[in-house]
């Protein structure tokens, strides 16, 4: 049976051109390797498996390569890259700072330092993991980093930079390496499945290079993993199926029973998920970059954005253009906001319900969705059950509305008269313009109590004038007074103000106001307003910038309660009460009195002394 080597050893780059997705960092190596402007020590620093140890091997390789490229690559045929591809090399050491972190072990380094190289040019330390130095090491590290002999080169890799120290930092040369993009990943995988004759989906390689998060050795580790396990056949089926991902298809029902407002679907379809052995947090990560990917299809322009394959891509497309940005975007924060607070609730289950009935509230992106209760909730569960018989009764009436309902599409009054309506002579109708005369008027009054523009030029049927015409007192939004003239007043009835409802419309507007305004909400929670007419509330502050504070806020503070209240013209004034502390200056007597009065000892204390003022 041959030795298996793991694709990550295996596939390990060694030239600078095979570095994957770190084209700015080797360019600049190659170059100081060109033009001959070595520093003497290099700290490469970034996340794990992005490529910095091996950048650092094959800087080293090719500083001692006998004969390098033109590009600054190295040969692989001299004896010193023989010899450092064997592992056999005596000018190339590398070190594990995480088990070689001591005073002492710094101090063997220094004392081998100073040997030169007996093959090749430079004697070049690698040290990995250099944050894991203690204190001390980095101290007896300084001196020798700074002004090592001419022929030592040090390089430094590590993925916490922030926890070397800053006088190490000033005497290196620091190179940033960052996170590898999937394509890339997807890219370098793809090679390597065509090297060892292995099939694979690109949405399989996908799936890998997502899981990896950025890191190529991860990755190339789920290739290996996902290759034994399908037999050397990648499908996106048994891929997420081995890696416990759960499928995008899922996704897809949810968003379109989401934009349907179908809850009781949302439900069982997220119960089939837990089912499946899925946490409720998966889900909801999952749910948030579905959501994410449809915001970034809605435009063309970051259709690129979308890392997915060309069939899956169309199918995104499609379902964003049944979606509003508005919409995804709140949906987008909705789901986060459930991922924050899923560790720290104790019913899991019921925090991501929850979401999912806010969800399919939330319809088209309307404001319901933006976390706080909506005033009216949409029917979440579909009735079985039919009407009453008494319910159907009030209805059927109703639907027998009589031509001249229909004409003017005024709601049936609760107690229609039997008796056909009559013309009354009143001001009302000598003052109605003459229709076939042609001559048109502003404005028209209507029956109902609003207006018409231009209600001469527009001929009435004889159901409309038979309507119009009835006695004005039977209209429920117009009244006559004694000289005939008709004044027109909100049919909508208004509540009397008093102070319970009041105090609690106050209470509920204070609670209700976003976080950045908490100041003013607290503030109100401590107020009480008084009730002192009949729409006249009065509030009292103490200093005049609270004063200024209401003043600005009045009329929010006025339109929420009058709308909650149903009343109209609510004032509210704003008192200034201010304390006015009285100053005095007091004699010797007057203060030895005052003292006396909170320690009566002091008297007893002058009497025994026989002490007087002067």
């Amino acid at each position: 049976m041959e030795n298996y080597i793991v694709s990550a050893r295996k596939y390990r780059p060694d030239t600078f051109e095979s570095v994957v997705a770190q084209k700015s960092l080797t360019t600049t190596l190659k170059n100081a390797i060109h033009t001959g402007k070595l520093a003497h020590a290099y700290l490469f620093c970034g996340p794990r498996g992005v490529g910095k140890t091996t950048c650092a091997r094959i800087f080293a390789k090719t500083i001692n390569c006998e004969h390098p490229t033109a590009d600054g690559e190295p040969c692989n045929a001299c004896e010193s890259c023989q010899s450092f591809n064997q592992q056999r090399s005596f000018t190339i050491y590398e070190l594990d700072a995480a088990s070689n972190n001591s005073v002492d072990d710094i101090r063997g380094l220094n004392e081998q330092v100073r040997i030169p190289p007996q093959v090749g040019r430079y004697k070049v330390y690698i040290i990995d993991e250099v944050h894991m130095l203690s204190q001390a090491a980095f101290n007896a590290f300084l001196k020798t980093l700074e002004e090592p002999p001419a022929h030592a080169i040090f390089i430094l890799a590590t993925t916490e930079k922030h926890k070397i120290l800053p006088t190490i930092l000033s005497r290196c040369q620091i190179y940033d390496f960052s996170r590898i993009e999937n394509n890339d990943i997807i890219d370098h995988l793809k090679n390597i499945a065509e090297k060892e004759g292995i099939q694979s989906e690109y949405d399989a390689l996908r799936i890998i290079a997502q899981k990896s998060d950025g890191c190529m050795r991860d990755a190339l580790s789920l290739f290996d993993q996902m290759s034994s396990f399908t037999r050397g056949n990648l499908t996106y089926e048994k891929v997420i199926s081995s890696l416990n991902i759960l499928d995008y298809d899922y996704y897809f029902k949810f968003t379109d029973n989401i934009l349907a407002g179908k809850t009781s679907q949302l439900l069982l379809l997220f119960n089939e998920v837990l089912s499946k052995g899925f946490e409720g947090n998966i889900f909801i990560s999952g749910l948030a970059s579905h959501f994410r990917d449809l915001l970034v299809a809605c435009d063309a322009a970051t259709h690129p954005l979308l890392e997915c394959g060309e069939e899956l891509k169309k199918r995104y497309i499609a379902q964003a253009a049944n979606c509003t940005p508005k919409f995804l975007f709140q949906a987008i924060k909705l789901c986060n906001d459930c991922d924050m607070n899923y560790r720290t609730s104790r019913n899991k289950r019921l925090l991501v319900e929850l979401t999912i009935i806010q969800l399919s509230q939330s319809g088209e992106g309307s404001d319901e969705v933006s976390g706080q209760s909506p005033a009216r909730l949409k029917p979440i569960f579909n009735k079985t059950s039919t009407q009453p018989a008494a319910e159907s009764a009030k209805i059927a009436p109703q639907q027998n509305n009589t031509p001249q309902q229909q004409a003017i599409k005024v709601e049936p009054e609760p107690k229609p008269e039997a008796t056909p309506a009559k013309e009354v002579d009143t001001p009302q109708n000598s003052i109605r313009p003459n229709v076939l005369s042609g001559r048109p008027e502003a404005m028209k009054k209507s029956s109902i109590g609003g207006t018409t523009p231009f209600g001469g030029m527009f001929k009435r049927t004889h159901a409309e004038v038979a309507s119009n015409e009835k006695p004005v007192t039977t209209s429920p939004a117009t009244q006559v007074d004694k000289g005939g003239k008709e004044s027109f007043t909100d049919s909508k009835p208004t509540k009397k103000l008093n102070q319970e409802s009041l105090s609690q419309k106050w209470f509920e507007f204070a609670v209700q106001l976003p976080v950045n305004e908490r100041a003013l909400g607290d503030r109100m929670k401590i107020m009480s307003p008084e009730l002192t007419g009949e729409n006249l509330f009065v509030i009292k502050v103490d200093n005049q910038l609270v004063a200024e504070l209401f003043t600005n806020e009045a009329k929010r503070i006025t339109s929420y309660i009058e709308k909650e209240l149903a009343c109209n013209k609510l004032t509210m004034k704003i008192e200034l009460n201010e304390q006015k502390i009285q100053r005095r200056i007091y004699n010797r007597t007057e203060q030895f009195k005052l003292l006396t009065e909170k320690n009566p000892s002091l008297e007893k204390l002058r009497e025994l002394l026989n002490l007087d003022f002067a």
